[in-house]
């Protein structure tokens, strides 16, 4: 099951805190990581990069429904490949749109 825009728009109060993604390997702000992966759903790795700024999961489970909550934390990882050709596309799409 698809887990579409499940973000609420609205701006949150760490969305300007930045560290280094270790995907992208260059620095993010939060408001990336919480509605950049996959149909404008958390990065698979949010939990695992912002634990240590803040409470993440419980800014999460305050934003989230509890059956979403358990989507996003219980998401299987993605593979390499798989990792790597959404990367790319995601690449391709900054650099068209820049054109």
């Amino acid at each position: 099951m698809l887990l579409f825009l499940i973000m609420k728009p609205t701006k949150s109060p760490y969305d300007d805190r930045q560290r280094y993604c270790p995907r992208l390997g260059h620095p993010v702000h939060f408001d990336y990581c919480r509605i950049g992966g996959d149909n404008q759903c958390p990065c698979f790795k949010v939990f695992d990069c912002w634990w240590g700024q803040f409470d993440v999961v419980g800014y999460f489970k305050q934003q989230l429904t509890e059956a979403e909550f358990k989507r996003v934390a219980g998401a299987p990882l993605p593979n390499k490949t798989t990792s790597l050709i959404d990367l790319i596309k995601q690449a391709k799409q900054r650099t068209q749109n820049k054109e």
